[in-house]
């Protein structure tokens, strides 16, 4: 199994080489990592992560299901930056809440297994957890606990391949492709792919957030 440190980071860097073209899907992820690949951070968005900056901290550093396996803080950011641009108010079309952009029943979810925990966690109640409303969701502290809990889940079982975990995250974790080891074959979750990998490479090589 990849350390904690290289969970994402060696997948992220050999998605800067274009893959190889052997079905529609590779081409096509290619495609979209490619038009996304010279993505930057501008300044205002690096002072609207920097409000959230001690949560996505206090959170990415509990290990939610392997020991001294923790989510990287870089790619919370990331996400946060594709899914939301760092809005903890915004709301999708499909009805996705906050910074994560994360559904109701998926936030629900897993909301009751954190509560059933036995780790207790600062700025967020088990209470909360447990109940969780659509309000809670545009909850900062609520929104990063999720995401950071099922990025954790996802990086386990995908075992640290981005494609598939933003493919879980983005199109649900049962998603038939991924069963057999292939992203999930849509434009906006191969889109997502290709944001998250910019914007996490950008991150980790100029060290915004030390």
């Amino acid at each position: 199994m990849l350390t904690c440190q290289s969970f994402f980071r060696i997948l992220v860097f050999s998605f800067l080489v274009f893959l190889s073209c052997t079905s529609a899907g590779w081409c096509s992820l290619n495609s979209s990592v490619h038009k996304f690949k010279d993505k930057t951070v501008s300044e205002d968005q690096i002072q609207q992560l920097a409000r959230f900056d001690h949560l996505i901290r206090y959170f990415s550093s509990f290990s939610y299901f392997v020991p001294k396996h923790k989510v990287s803080p870089d790619f919370i950011r990331a996400l946060i930056l594709a899914e939301s641009g760092a809005n903890p108010d915004a709301i999708s079309n499909m009805k996705a809440f906050g910074l994560g952009q994360i559904i109701l029943t998926t936030g629900q979810q897993a909301g009751k297994e954190l509560s059933r925990s036995n780790t207790h966690f600062r700025y967020v109640s088990k209470s909360q957890l447990s109940n969780l409303k659509r309000t809670d969701l545009l909850d900062p502290a609520v929104n990063i606990l999720i995401t950071c809990y099922l990025i954790a889940k996802y990086n386990y079982k995908f075992e640290g391949r981005l494609d598939l975990v933003v493919s879980a995250w983005n199109a649900g974790e049962y998603t038939k492709s991924l069963s057999q080891g292939k992203h999930a074959p849509y434009r906006e979750t191969e889109n997502l792919i290709g944001k998250i990998n910019a914007y996490y490479i950008y991150l980790l090589t100029n060290k915004i957030f030390p």
